[in-house]
C-alpha cells in the first residue's frame, strides 16, 4: 500500500530520520536496561512513519475520493497490487538520441526556459502567467503544466528535473470540494500526463495517481444512457454540464485510450466497459457518410443538431477512432471499421479548394452547406490520415488518396503560417467561395483529373504555391490569435515521419523560429494576438499544451533518431505517448475482444 521513492533518490530527510533513529536505538540497546527503551523507540517510529502522511511517502489512495478531508481513508476501495500485473515495458530503444541536431536543442533550450518560468513563478499552481510572471490556477490548482510536461521532460532527457518533480506528484489531492473537473481536459492532460509519464520511466507512484484520479471522475458516467458529464465534483460525485445541457461529440469520444490502457494496467473493468459502452453507441448510430453530428444529448444518447466538422466540437473523436486500434494492438476492428468508414466522409463531404491558389481545406457543413471555416484545430488531421496510411491494410486506392488528402491539408495549414507577416497561424479562417465552373469540392476535382488521365501527375490541391504576404490569400482571417496550439506542428511531424520529406522539417523550423521571436517572454511563452502584424500582442497566458504538444513534436521533429517509434507508441490528443499493448486472453473474453 506504500510506496517509497526509490533509495537513491529518497530526500535527504528521509535518510537521516531513519539513520538518527537507527543510532539511537543501537546506543540505547547496549545497556539491559535500556534495551526496553530501544524497542519502544522503533515500534513508535515506524508507526509515524506509516501512518502520518509525508512529502515523502505515497500511500496509493492519498486524495482518492474515498479520503475525507483530513486526507485519512474513510473507506478502503478493492486494493490493485502495485506494481501492477500488467507493468510497462520499458523499451531499450527509448534511451535519449546519442547525438542533438543544433534545432533539437533550440527547441529543448526553449522548453527549458518555459519549464524553469513555471517552477520559479507558478509552481503549485496550473499555469504561469508568462507577460507578469504571475500564476493561474486554471485547472483546480492539479499542477496541470507540471503533470503535462512530464513526459517532455523524460523525452528531452531532463531526467533530473523529472524526479525533481516526483514528490509534487506524490503531494498531489484530486479532492476539490467546492470546483468541479472538466472531464474532457482533466483526462487528456493530467490523466493522460500521468499514464505517460508512468509508461517511460516505470514509477509507480504515477500509476497510483492516475489510479486516483480515474476512479475520482468515473460519477461523470451515471447518466442514463451512459454518455458521460461535461464534469465533476470529485470529493462529492456530483456532476455538471457544460455551457450548453448536451454534450460536445469529441469530448465524449476522447477518453478511451487512457482508460483502455488504465484497465490493462490495474485490472479494473469499469474503466474499460464505461468508455467502450460510448463506442458501443456511436457504432450503432446510422451516420451519415460516417459523419457524427458535433452536439449530443446525453441522456437521449442521440444527436442534438445537424452539423459535421472535424473542428473543435469532433475533431479528437475521428482521431481516437484510429489510435483504439493501434494502442490495442489492433485487436479492435469496430474502431477500425469506424475510423476508415469516417476518414472516408471527411474526405468526400468535408475537403474544398480555395478558388485561386487552389489550397486544400477542410471544413464545416451545416446541414447541406460548408461554412468555409478553417480552424487551426483541424489541422490535426494530415497527421491521421498519414498515420493511416502506414498503419492500416487499405486498398491501394484509398491509401493514394489519404495521402493525397494528408499532403495537401498539411501544407495549407503550413501555408497559414507562411502567409502572415508575423510568421504565426490565425486561429481560424475563412476561405473565399470557389468561383470558377462546378463545385467546389474536392473530389469532384480529383475525379475529373483521374477522368482526364492525370494531367501532370499532381492531383487538384496539391501544387503548393508560394506565400502570399502581399494579398490574395483566398481566405479572411476570422480570429487572429496564435494561441501557442500544436496541431500543424503535430501534422508536420507525422508527415515527416511517414513519408522521409525534408521540407516538412523545414517548415517546421519556419515556425518555430516565429514561436521563439514573436511569442517569447522573460517569464516563458505568451499566446498572440494579431499574427497579420509583424508584432503581435502578447497574451498573459500560457497553456499546458505549449510544453506537452508544441514544444514536444517539434524536439522530435528535428531528432534524426526515432526516439517514439509509431509502431511502438501511440499519442494522445495531448500528445502524451502510450504503449501498444495486446489484451490478455482472459481480458479479450471478459472484453468480448475477439480473440
Amino acid at each position: 500500500m506504500y510506496t517509497l521513492l526509490p533509495t537513491h533518490r529518497q530526500p535527504e530527510r528521509m535518510r537521516s530520520w531513519f539513520q538518527s533513529t537507527s543510532s539511537l536505538a543501537s546506543h540505547l540497546s547496549r545497556k539491559p536496561s535500556f534495551r526496553w527503551i530501544a524497542s519502544a523507540t522503533v515500534v513508535v517510529g515506524v508507526l509515524w512513519f506509516l501512518v502520518l502522511p509525508s512529502p515523502y511517502i505515497k500511500d496509493s489512495y492519498l486524495g482518492s475520493p474515498f479520503f475525507g478531508s483530513d486526507s485519512r481513508p474513510t473507506e478502503y476501495p478493492p486494493i490493485h497490487p502495485y506494481p501492477p500485473s500488467n507493468p510497462p515495458v520499458i523499451d531499450p530503444a527509448l534511451n535519449p538520441p546519442t547525438q542533438l541536431s543544433s534545432r533539437a536543442v533550440a527547441v529543448r533550450d526553449a522548453f527549458v526556459h518555459a519549464y524553469n518560468g513555471y517552477t520559479r513563478y507558478a509552481l503549485g499552481f496550473d499555469e504561469l502567467r508568462p507577460v507578469s510572471g504571475g500564476k493561474a490556477n486554471t485547472f483546480n490548482g492539479w499542477l496541470v503544466t507540471l503533470v503535462d510536461a512530464l513526459d517532455t521532460l523524460w523525452i528531452m532527457d531532463l531526467r533530473d528535473e523529472f524526479y525533481d518533480a516526483i514528490p509534487s506528484i506524490a503531494k498531489m489531492s484530486f479532492l476539490t470540494e467546492d470546483k468541479f473537473a472538466p472531464f474532457f481536459e482533466t483526462v487528456i492532460r493530467v490523466l493522460g500526463g500521468l499514464l505517460s509519464a508512468y509508461a517511460l520511466s516505470g514509477e509507480p507512484v504515477l500509476l497510483n495517481r492516475a489510479d486516483d484520479l480515474g476512479r475520482a471522475l468515473l460519477p461523470v458516467f451515471n447518466t442514463s444512457s451512459g454518455l458521460p458529464m461535461y464534469s465533476v465534483n470529485t470529493a462529492t460525485g456530483q456532476t455538471r454540464p457544460g455551457w450548453t445541457i448536451d454534450a460536445l461529440w469529441s469530448e465524449m469520444t476522447t477518453c478511451q485510450l487512457e482508460y483502455k490502457y488504465l484497465a490493462h494496467l490495474t485490472g479494473e473493468p469499469d474503466y474499460y466497459n464505461r468508455v467502450e459502452h460510448i463506442m458501443d453507441i456511436m457504432a450503432k448510430y446510422p451516420t451519415t457518410n460516417g459523419l457524427y453530428p458535433t452536439v449530443w444529448s446525453v441522456n437521449g444518447a442521440r444527436p442534438a443538431n445537424h452539423k459535421f466538422s472535424v473542428g473543435a466540437f469532433a475533431d479528437s473523436g475521428y482521431e481516437y477512432m484510429l489510435k483504439q486500434y493501434l494502442l490495442t494492438a489492433k485487436s479492435e476492428p469496430k474502431v477500425r471499421d469506424m475510423y476508415l468508414k469516417s476518414a472516408k466522409g471527411i474526405i468526400e463531404n468535408l475537403f474544398y479548394l480555395s478558388p485561386n491558389r487552389n489550397l486544400l481545406y477542410v471544413t464545416d457543413t451545416d446541414g447541406a452547406f460548408p461554412t468555409r471555416n478553417l480552424e487551426h484545430l483541424s489541422c490535426f488531421l494530415p497527421g491521421v490520415l498519414a498515420l493511416g496510411t502506414k498503419t492500416l491494410d487499405m486498398p491501394a486506392s484509398d491509401r493514394e488518396l489519404h495521402e493525397w488528402a494528408a499532403r495537401g491539408l498539411a501544407y495549407t495549414c503550413y501555408m497559414t503560417y507562411a502567409d502572415q507577416p508575423s510568421g504565426l497561424g490565425p486561429d481560424i479562417m475563412v476561405m473565399d467561395s470557389w468561383t470558377g465552373s462546378g463545385s467546389g469540392r474536392w473530389m469532384d476535382h480529383v475525379n475529373d483529373w483521374i477522368k482526364a488521365g492525370r494531367p501532370g501527375d499532381v492531383p487538384p490541391g496539391l501544387h503548393e504555391p508560394p506565400p502570399a504576404k502581399g494579398g490574395g490569400q483566398d481566405y479572411r482571417i476570422s480570429r487572429g490569435d496564435y494561441l501557442l496550439r500544436p496541431e500543424t506542428i503535430e501534422s508536420l511531424y507525422l508527415m515527416w515521419r511517414t513519408t522521409g520529406d525534408e521540407r516538412w522539417r523545414e517548415r517546421g523550423w519556419e515556425i518555430f523560429q516565429a514561436i521563439d521571436k514573436r511569442t517569447r517572454t522573460k517569464y516563458g511563452f505568451a499566446s498572440a494576438r494579431g499574427v497579420s502584424s509583424r508584432k503581435p500582442a502578447l497574451v498573459d497566458e500560457m497553456p499546458s499544451y505549449f510544453l506537452a504538444e508544441t514544444l514536444k513534436y517539434l524536439y522530435l521533429l528535428f531528432l534524426d533518431e526515432e526516439v517514439i517509434p509509431l509502431d511502438k507508441w501511440v499519442f494522445n490528443t495531448e500528445a502524451h505517448p502510450l504503449p501498444v499493448f495486446e489484451w490478455t486472453e482472459r481480458e479479450k473474453t471478459q472484453y468480448k475482444i475477439p480473440l
